[in-house]
C-alpha cells in the first residue's frame, strides 16, 4: 500500500462525476476545493459527487476546502502592461485611469504598512521591485526586472510585516458553507501567526464547525512564527507558490524541509504543493525533474503531495495522479522507517513501542483503535516499515485520517466502552469479509476506556493463537 496520501484540486478538468471515480480508483486520497474560484453553488454540486463516488466504490476520501484569505492583488490592468528594468511602476489606493503605469490593489491600507526600501514582487516573484518613494496614498517602485503584468495578479512584500487579517468577510462565508457541508478539512491561506488560527477556530465554533485544520505556510512570518502556528493547527501545508514569490525559488528546497521537519516532530500532518507535475498540464508525461521534486518531498518526511492546475484544468489528470502514484511507491521501497522521536504523552509512548515491536517481532500490521484519529497519528509519527490500520466508530475520522501518512481505515465500528468486546467485533468481522487469514500477526494498540481520546494504554500482540484466544470470548 502507498504510504504517502495524494491530494488533488477538483477543476473544469475533473469535475465530471465519472472522472472523479476514475480519480479515485486511481488513488487519490483527498478533493481540494479552491474558494477562490467558483461559486458555492458549484462546490455544493461538486461535493455530492464526491460523496456519491465515494459511495458508489465503497472507498471514503476527504473533501478539503481551501479559503482564499487576504490574496493582495492588483486591480485592473488593460490589456498587457510591459514593464522594463529601472522603470517607475506606482501602487495607489486608488487607480489613475489615465496612467496605465498607476495601479491600484486589492487592500489600500497596505500602502500605509509599506516603508522606502522595502521590496514588492508581482505574479508569484517573477517580476521585482523596490520602493524608492512613499506618499499617504502611493508607494513609487522602481523595477529590477523586466516582465508583463496582467489584471488582478498577486503582489507580495516578503519584507513588510502586513497587519492584516487572514480571514476575510468572504472567508466566514465560506467557512459557515463549509458547515453546513460537513467538509472534513480547512486550509487557511496566509496565515501569519496563531491569532489567525484563533480567529477562525472563533469563526468555526460559531457554526458548531469541528474540521481538521490545516496552516498554509506562505509567507516570511509564517515561517517565523511555524512552532506557534503548529500549536493551534491539526497541519500544516507547504504552499511553495508564494513562498516561492516572498523567498525566492532557491530557498525553497530548504524551507520546504524545515516546515516539514518540524511538522514532523509535532506529530502534524504536512501537505507539500504547487507545481509538483506543472509540465502535465499540457503532456501526458512528467519531465525527470518533476519525479525528483515527488521523490524529494517523500524523503523530506511529507505525509501528502498536492496536484492544483494539473487536475483543475490540466489536460491529463488521470495521467497525473498515476505519476504521483507510482513515483511514490517507487522512493517507499528504500524509504528510511522508524524515526526515533521523543513520546510528548503516554498514548505517544505506547504508539512508539507498538512500532518496535511491530518492527522487533517482524509483525505485518500495526491497528489502532481510534476515536478522534490521534492513535493512529502517533502510530504515522514514528513511520513505521509495516501497513497502519485504523478503527474507528467515527466516519469524520475515517474521513480525516485521509490526510496522515501510512494510515488506513479499515471500517467505521459501532462504538463500545468494552475493548475485549471490540476486538472480538473486530476479528470476527475481517475473518466474516475473508480480509484476513488466522495467519496474519498484527500490534494492536487501544484504550482500556474505548470510545474516549486520548485514552490509549493498551497493547496486544495478534496471531493465530491471539486471535482464536479473543474468538472464544462470551458476551
Amino acid at each position: 500500500m502507498r504510504r504517502v496520501k495524494i491530494v488533488i484540486t477538483l477543476g473544469p478538468a475533473s469535475l465530471d462525476f465519472e472522472m472523479i471515480k476514475s480519480l479515485i480508483l486511481t488513488g487519490v486520497n483527498v478533493f481540494r476545493l479552491n474558494f477562490s474560484h467558483g461559486d458555492h453553488q458549484s462546490h455544493s454540486q461538486s461535493i455530492q459527487k464526491i460523496r456519491q463516488a465515494s459511495e458508489e466504490l465503497g472507498r471514503e476520501v476527504a473533501i478539503l476546502q481551501d479559503i482564499s484569505g487576504p490574496k493582495v492583488r492588483i486591480g485592473k490592468v488593460d490589456g498587457v502592461l510591459k514593464l522594463h528594468h529601472g522603470e517607475t511602476l506606482v501602487l495607489a489606493k486608488e487607480a489613475d485611469p489615465s496612467d496605465s503605469k498607476v495601479l491600484d490593489i486589492s487592500y489600500p491600507a497596505i500602502i500605509d504598512m509599506v516603508n522606502i526600501g522595502e521590496e514588492v514582487y508581482f505574479a508569484d516573484g517573477t517580476i521585482r521591485s523596490v520602493v524608492v518613494e512613499k506618499t499617504s496614498q502611493r508607494l513609487s517602485l522602481k523595477l529590477l526586472t523586466d516582465g508583463e503584468l496582467s489584471s488582478h495578479k498577486g503582489v507580495n512584500f516578503p519584507h513588510t510585516k502586513l497587519e492584516i487579517s487572514a480571514i476575510t468577510a468572504k472567508d466566514e462565508k465560506d467557512l459557515a458553507f463549509g458547515s453546513r457541508h460537513d467538509i472534513d478539512i480547512v486550509a487557511l491561506s496566509f496565515v501569519q501567526h496563531k491569532e489567525d488560527i484563533i480567529k477562525a477556530k472563533q469563526i468555526m465554533k460559531q457554526h458548531n464547525f469541528d474540521p481538521t485544520i490545516i496552516a498554509k505556510i506562505e509567507t516570511t512570518r509564517a515561517i517565523e512564527n511555524l512552532d506557534e502556528i503548529l500549536s493551534e493547527v491539526h497541519g500544516v501545508m507547504v504552499a511553495r507558490g508564494d513562498l516561492g514569490a516572498e523567498f525566492g525559488v532557491t530557498k525553497l528546497p530548504r524551507i520546504q524541509k524545515h516546515i516539514i521537519s518540524v511538522a514532523n516532530r509535532a506529530n502534524k500532518p504536512s501537505i507539500t504543493a504547487t507545481q509538483m507535475l506543472t509540465s502535465m498540464k499540457e503532456n501526458p508525461f512528467p519531465t525527470r525533474a518533476e519525479v525528483s521534486d515527488i521523490a524529494n518531498a517523500v524523503y523530506d518526511g511529507t505525509d501528502a503531495v498536492m496536484l492544483s492546475d494539473e487536475t483543475a484544468v490540466g489536460k491529463y489528470p488521470i495521467e497525473a495522479v498515476k505519476v504521483l502514484h507510482e513515483s511514490i511507491k517507487d522512493v517507499e521501497k528504500e524509504y528510511p522507517y522508524v524515526k526515533d522521536f521523543k513520546p510528548v504523552n503516554s498514548s505517544d509512548a505506547v504508539a512508539k513501542a507498538a512500532v518496535q515491536l511491530a518492527s522487533n517481532l517482524k509483525k505485518e500490521a500495526l491497528v489502532a483503535f481510534t476515536s478522534s484519529g490521534y492513535s493512529a497519528k502517533a502510530l504515522s509519527r514514528y513511520r513505521p516499515g509495516v501497513n497502519i490500520y485504523a478503527v474507528s466508530h467515527s466516519l469524520k475520522t475515517h474521513r480525516r485520517l485521509n490526510l496522515v501518512w501510512g494510515v488506513h481505515s479499515l471500517f467505521v465500528m459501532p462504538k463500545n466502552d468494552n475493548p475485549s468486546k471490540l476486538l472480538y467485533d473486530f476479528i470476527k468481522r475481517l475473518l466474516d469479509e475473508n480480509r484476513i487469514s488466522m495467519e496474519k500477526r498484527f500490534v494492536v494498540i487501544m484504550g482500556s476506556s474505548s470510545g474516549k481520546k486520548g485514552s490509549t494504554n493498551l497493547i496486544r500482540l495478534l496471531d493465530k493463537e491471539g486471535m482464536e484466544s479473543v474468538l472464544k470470548y462470551k458476551f
